[in-house]
């Protein structure tokens, strides 16, 4: 962790300094994540999320728990995602306007089955899981964060652990719930060191441990036309309605230091504690419709997305925390609606290609908040890809299904004042834009 200052000390730089070498976590993370920033799954990622409340694939188990009934095959699916971003803040005092480059890269897995063949009711009971890995796979446990005096954006970076899991099952005619548990990771890191004032340690104990943080999803499905009039066609015949709740969630890392410097800082020592937040996704509400032709599809959805909590979870966040700004100059946010649209048409009876829309709010409402210097934008979201199943292979019994998909998103250009540490007053005034590239692409398996 960088740019943490307690009383104008450089010893606690050095203390945080030794613990993130030890736990090799040099990553940026977001208030973000997998799920609500790009999409889970190529299709996902191809409709802007448009689609995603009524996609059967196992990303129902983050989006619609309800709609892992709509599919009655076994699945196991493994894919990867590369988002590749450009984030500028351009000002007269800058030499350079590109704040953030670094990429996202997830390896993803998941699977759904029924498990009705478990129990003597013979009802099914549909469960699926899906989990994201950071860098291909490499970074678990990875986090940063930090006060900044140029700048960092708000919701782009890392987010090193993706993981859900979920059941489904149907209720009544065309109506179908499910629930869903979203897993993050609590990590605590203690440290009890002796130091020089060069920053050379001796007498280190470290611990670290992580627990999961368990936050519920619930979701109810219904096919309007088989819940009215299952025996035939009627004004409501292929119309579906999925309305999803997620609950807020966020990944948190608390370190409690305790250093000693002899002839500086003696027996019991300095001790330190610092608790952060380094990625967040909002209590979210979604509601959506959904329309199935002959070979052809289109739903819309309406998100609320309530990222005034937030402002709470700052309040208790001892590197972001801003007690000592005025009022006035604290960051605040706004509950913010999220637009989505997006349609699917079939080509052949193997290709299909998906395109979807949206609009995404800023919920960051201060253009000035010293000390963090947070940056966020609104942005368009627009996004194309192609999906092929090939019904018959040499090797396999079911279909084979590959996804490929694409998303641009455009940052809207804003401005914000740069503030400097120990002070309230900006010294500069920065326009923010962006562009951000995804690529994913996976391969399912039924059975």
């Amino acid at each position: 962790m960088k740019g943490f200052h307690f009383a104008g000390k450089r010893i606690l730089c050095v203390s945080i300094s030794v613990i993130s070498l030890s736990l090799s976590l040099p990553a940026h993370a977001s208030m973000g994540n997998l799920g609500t920033t790009y999409g889970v799954m190529p299709s996902d990622v191809a409709s802007a999320q448009a689609l995603s409340m009524f996609n059967t694939q196992v990303s129902a188990t983050y989006y619609n728990p309800a709609y892992l009934t709509k599919d009655p095959r076994g699945e196991l699916t493994t894919g990867l995602l590369h988002a590749e971003q450009e984030l500028r803040a351009s000002g007269p005092n800058r030499d350079g306007d590109v704040v953030s480059s670094s990429p996202s890269q997830h390896v993803l897995v998941g699977m759904k089955t029924n498990l009705g063949s478990l129990t003597r009711f013979g009802h099914p009971l549909y469960f699926g899981f899906i989990a994201g890995v950071e860098k291909y796979g490499k970074e678990m446990l990875a986090f940063e964060s930090e006060t900044s005096e140029d700048g960092q954006f708000l919701q782009y970076g890392r987010e090193p652990l993706f993981l859900n899991i979920g059941g489904a099952t149907k209720l009544w005619r065309g109506i179908d719930a499910g629930i869903a548990a979203r897993i993050t990771l609590q990590a605590e890191a203690n440290l009890d060191a002796r130091s020089t004032l060069g920053g050379e340690t001796s007498q280190e104990r470290l611990g670290v441990s992580a627990k999961p943080s368990i936050k519920g999803i619930a979701s109810i499905n219904a096919d309007l036309g088989e819940t009215f009039c299952p025996d035939q066609a009627c004004i409501v015949s292929g119309f579906e309605t999925a309305i999803a709740y997620r609950a807020r969630s966020n990944t948190k890392t608390t370190v409690d230091a305790n250093v000693v410097v002899p002839q500086v800082i003696p027996e019991p020592g300095l001790p330190l504690a610092v608790s952060t937040i380094d990625s967040f996704q909002p209590e979210i509400i979604a509601f959506g419709l959904h329309y199935r032709g002959d070979g052809w599809r289109i739903g819309a959805s309406l998100e609320h997305q309530k990222w005034s909590e937030l402002e709470d979870a700052f309040a208790n966040d001892t590197i972001k925390n801003q007690s000592g700004v005025s009022d006035g100059l604290r960051m605040s946010f706004d509950d913010i609606l999220v637009p989505r649209l997006g349609g699917e048409y079939q080509l052949t009876s193997a290709f299909a290609v998906t395109a979807g829309v949206a609009f995404e709010e800023s919920p960051l409402r201060s253009t000035q908040n010293p000390e963090v210097n947070y940056f966020d934008n609104d942005k368009i979201v627009i996004g194309l890809g192609v999906s092929a199943e090939y019904e018959r292979t040499r090797l396999f019994a079911y279909p084979v299904r590959f996804d490929l998909g694409y998303q641009y998103q455009q940052l809207q250009k804003r401005d914000f004042q740069v503030t400097p540490f120990g002070s309230e007053t900006a010294n500069e005034t920065v326009e923010t834009d962006g562009d951000v590239h995804v690529v994913a692409g996976s391969v399912t398996f039924k059975f």
